[in-house]
């Protein structure tokens, strides 16, 4: 028998392609970037991260500055790359299920009459150029002060007023000291439809709609019941609230001053909904200088913003 000794080699295609598939993956990994200009970069990025600003805002000021995408930036929180780390981002937002709807053999609240969610849609189609304001309240424990809060759509602008008690009496008086601290045309021009759910708080509409002269200044709709969901923008905005001042925070040594400090740098806060900019720069050429003078609602300089309870430490 003749033996071959000539060196052979064999191509199997699946190991070849498993081969190839390592060495893409490995060129991959790794950072293109020089120790001194990663260096550069944690230093720009890490203390902003630390004050709680999102990496959206930070890109928006600083684009000029950071050549790599959000993507890109965090990748590089994943592999530890920065002082700052994952757990120092701004938690993500999360989404709970849809309740679905039920029907009820209870009676129609007459507050809801004229008001419900089918009607503000059908009073919006007839005015579809209108402006609408989303109402809401921020709980810190289950008894004392709660925020009341109002959220701009046209915007994405955020006002806080602190109450002593979660209240029909307290939101009344809240929006009857709003009205004239700011003056009645201001209010119906500023607040022309108010949106917000349920809650025990807003079941007398007439006190929010209707002035002490009986003059309407504003029109109350509400969601479905069990639907917060069809006022998202509010309750996602809430999300800017708890970086400051966290689910099961007692509010009761919180005072009004506070409440316009975590606004001012909510709204100072760049979206990238708002393609870079921030809802404060918005609402002065929307809602006007004068009106946020008013409220004692100002700009913070990009990077003074912070969204952490230290802001707040006193």
């Amino acid at each position: 028998m003749t033996i071959c000794h000539i060196e052979k080699q064999h191509y199997r295609a699946k190991v070849a392609d498993a081969n190839y598939r390592d060495i893409l993956t490995s060129a991959r990994e790794g950072v293109d970037l020089t120790p001194t200009e990663l260096a550069k970069l944690d230093n720009l990025i890490s203390p902003l991260i630390l004050k709680g600003q999102p990496l959206t805002h930070i890109l928006a000021n600083h684009k000029d500055e950071i050549d790599r995408s959000e993507r890109t930036l965090y990748s590089y929180f994943e592999k530890n790359l920065f002082i700052a780390r994952n757990i120092d981002l701004p938690r993500k937002v999360k989404f709970k299920p849809r309740k679905k709807l039920f029907k009820s053999s209870r009676k129609t609240q007459t507050h809801r009459l004229g008001r419900t969610y089918a009607d503000f849609n059908a009073f919006i189609e007839s005015n579809p150029d209108i402006s609408v304001v989303e109402m809401d309240t921020v709980h810190g424990t289950n008894n004392g002060k709660v925020m009341l809060t109002f959220f701009f759509r046209s915007c994405s602008f955020m006002i806080g007023i602190l109450l002593d008690a979660c209240t029909i009496e307290c939101v009344s008086e809240a929006v009857d000291e709003l009205y004239q601290e700011i003056g009645a045309e201001a209010f119906k021009k500023t607040f022309p439809v108010i949106l917000t759910d349920n809650g025990s708080e807003f079941k007398s509409p007439e006190s929010i709609e209707y002035d002490y002269n009986g003059k309407e200044r504003t029109k109350v709709f509400y969601c479905d019941p069990m639907a917060s969901y069809q006022k998202p923008h509010i309750e996602k905005n809430h999300e800017y609230i708890r970086y400051v001042l966290p689910k099961g925070k007692s509010f009761k040594n919180l005072e009004q001053a506070d409440v316009i400090q975590v606004m001012n740098h909510i709204n100072s806060t760049a979206r990238a909904s708002l393609n870079g900019t921030t809802p404060h720069k918005l609402a002065q050429l929307l809602l006007g200088k004068p009106l946020l003078e008013k409220l004692s609602l100002v700009e913070i300089p990009a990077d003074e913003v912070h969204l952490k309870p230290t802001l707040l430490k006193k």
